[in-house]
């Protein structure tokens, strides 16, 4: 990706080669089997992000857009046939623009804005879109560990093989355990998620970021029939959000995961549906373009770390610290941090690791709250966090940010953005 940029004054500096950002959008996150997009398609939720999209930059012509990668884990097939399907469908142009899906787990989506980037970077395009889509209703379960591959990795000698299909809960319970986060402190985690995101919600600080969605909905009872006739609903709101969550009732909660744990259903992240896309191109393609205007932002960097499989949450508090050493940068030059909350038990830590505690105080770490609140519907995590972060620093005023997360199987991966 050529020579990086070191030290905060070259990260803030324009140039004709940098890759902007003109919109950075996602649909409302929603609580899979319940919430109002349970019965929406990933293709589908990837269709409305895109669509809209175009309409956000209403002057680019859609054949001006060469490549388009989105983040998918649990979709069959990896959904490549279904998005590129649903980017014929909503108007791109199929001789021109191309498209490939990404899967790196969590950040499958911050590694599909970053592999465009880095097309543009390389000169192999002028124009992309990162994008990320999950339906996690239609299709958790027994996908998101599979169930047949080479027997002989079941009972490998190498305990990392291994532990890359330890079931996620347990990770979190071996950070917790580790290096002692308690359940206290993750319930309180929890809460003020919850609390910051439901501030956020009333204030409307979503509303730039989110583009409803219409589509089908069937209500069903609690033993799962159909009640009534499919309806269509517009959704508007991330619906996960819960403005009453209490410690006391955080305490309430059985340990999800084993017996004796501490990571409950409500310190843990939500299994959620969604998606989001970001539009990049090269500055002096904006600029050439008559979208100089339009740019919101700039992607400077990303990387990904790795890290073992049975504690993979810790991996922001790796990521970060090499790419800011990467920059030439340090904590006091980021403005704001969007660090995923998988679990509550990984992102005490990594607070704590990166010297970050205060900053959460002080409403700089995920301060419209984070995954816990608001959801983690896997591939499109990673562009939700880009959008939240834009619109949070153009609406403080911030100019450095970064975007963290653990990732599965021993992971973790960090990309830094400028406002402007």
């Amino acid at each position: 990706m050529g020579v990086l940029p070191k030290g905060l004054s070259s990260v803030l500096a324009k140039a004709p080669t940098d890759v902007v950002i003109l919109s950075s959008l996602r649909t409302p996150i929603t609580r899979s089997y319940k919430g109002h997009l349970k019965d929406a398609y990933p293709e589908e939720l990837l269709s409305v992000v895109l669509r809209a999209t175009l309409d956000k930059v209403p002057e680019l012509n859609p054949s001006k857009i060469e490549d388009v990668a989105v983040g998918v884990v649990l979709s069959e097939l990896g959904g490549s046939k279904a998005a590129r399907m649903a980017l014929n469908h909503v108007g791109f142009d199929s001789s021109s623009t191309s498209l490939y899906t990404v899967n790196r787990a969590c950040s499958s989506s911050l590694q599909a804005i970053a592999s465009i980037a880095a097309s543009i970077r390389t000169e192999a395009i002028d124009v992309g879109i990162g994008a990320g889509m999950e339906s996690m209703t239609r299709n958790y379960g027994s996908r998101a560990i599979p169930t047949s591959y080479w027997p002989a990795l079941k009972e490998s000698p190498v305990k990392d093989a291994r532990d890359c299909v330890m079931p996620m809960g347990l990770t979190s319970e071996n950070v917790a355990s580790r290096y002692g986060v308690s359940r206290e402190d993750q319930d309180a985690f929890a809460v003020k998620s919850h609390q910051l995101a439901a501030q956020a919600r009333a204030e409307g600080r979503f509303k730039e970021e989110i583009v409803p969605v219409t589509t089908q909905y069937q209500e069903v009872d609690k033993a799962g029939n159909k009640v009534g006739e499919p309806q269509t609903v517009t959704v508007t709101e991330d619906d996960g959000i819960r403005p009453t969550a209490s410690l006391e009732g955080m305490a309430k909660l059985k340990p999800a995961f084993k017996p004796d744990g501490a990571s409950t259903a409500g310190n843990s992240s939500q299994v959620s549906d969604g998606a989001a896309a970001t539009l990049l191109m090269r500055r002096s393609t904006a600029t050439a373009l008559g979208l100089g205007d339009r740019i919101i932002g700039k992607f400077v960097a990303a990387n990904t770390v790795g890290c073992k499989p049975d504690e993979m949450g810790i991996g922001p508090a790796v990521a970060i610290p090499k790419l800011l050493g990467q920059l030439g940068l340090e904590n006091k030059d980021v403005d704001r941090w969007e660090i995923n909350e998988a679990f509550a038990s990984q992102a005490i830590y990594c607070l704590r690791e990166l010297g970050l505690e205060e900053a959460w105080k002080d409403g700089k770490v995920n301060p419209d709250g984070g995954a816990i609140a608001l959801g983690h519907p896997l591939g499109a995590t990673g562009a939700r966090m880009v959008s939240t972060l834009l619109h949070g620093l153009g609406r403080t005023g911030g100019e450095v940010g970064v975007v963290s997360m653990c990732v599965g199987t021993g992971m973790g991966m960090a990309g830094v953005f400028v406002r402007e």
